[in-house]
């Protein structure tokens, strides 16, 4: 009997499965490519806000100089790097068994609350500067994408690759310039100054 109910469900199983619609079958697939490094160099708000965060980053070098960190000349050391080397000498030069004066103690300490304290400043600095570029760079995400899929629709597209994975293309293919002709339509700049960490 149980053999008899087994065989009746698979009999009633292999008359279902014709039943079954077929799957709709995909359709051809139409390519296009965009290349993200010319939609960077040819969106003008990207442009405007990769030398706003480049001038961020050149004033951090001069800070860092300004604090000491990095020595405003080539093969000659910072301030800071300066300092301790010449306290370094001082404290060579003590007898065996000697301890540094007050003065020579004090000068150190005066060293290590400078070091410590241009190395936060210009680490907190650092911490904002990539901040700043990661969300600008969710900003243009933010326009890239319903660009390129507004072309791909028009130029009827059905897989958008990056061109930087693909060994060679047909220009007729490319999507980027008429990419960057939209993006390029919003004028609004980018913000180049993200929110404070939450």
């Amino acid at each position: 009997m149980i053999k008899f109910a087994f065989g009746a469900a698979a009999a009633a199983l292999a008359l279902a499965v014709p039943a079954i619609a077929p799957a709709q079958q995909l359709p051809a697939g139409v390519v296009g490519v965009v290349d993200s490094q010319r939609i960077l160099e040819g969106c003008t708000v990207c442009v405007q806000a990769n030398q706003q965060l480049e001038a961020q980053q050149a004033a951090l070098r001069q800070r860092a100089t300004q604090l000491g960190l990095v020595s405003a000349a080539p093969n000659t050391p910072s301030t800071l790097e300066a300092e301790a080397q010449a306290i370094q000498a001082a404290v060579n030069a003590l007898a065996q068994g000697q301890q540094p004066d007050a003065a020579l103690q004090a000068r150190a300490q005066t060293f290590q609350t400078n070091l410590t304290n241009a190395q936060r400043e210009v680490q907190t600095q650092e911490q904002q500067i990539r901040r700043n570029q990661a969300f600008v760079l969710q900003q243009i995400q933010q326009r890239v994408a319903p660009a390129v899929a507004q072309v791909a629709q028009q130029r009827g597209a059905t897989v958008v690759l990056e061109a930087s994975n693909i060994a060679w293309n047909s220009p007729a293919v490319d999507l980027t310039p008429a990419v960057v002709a939209i993006v390029n339509q919003n004028t609004t700049p980018l913000n180049v100054n993200a929110p404070p960490p939450q």
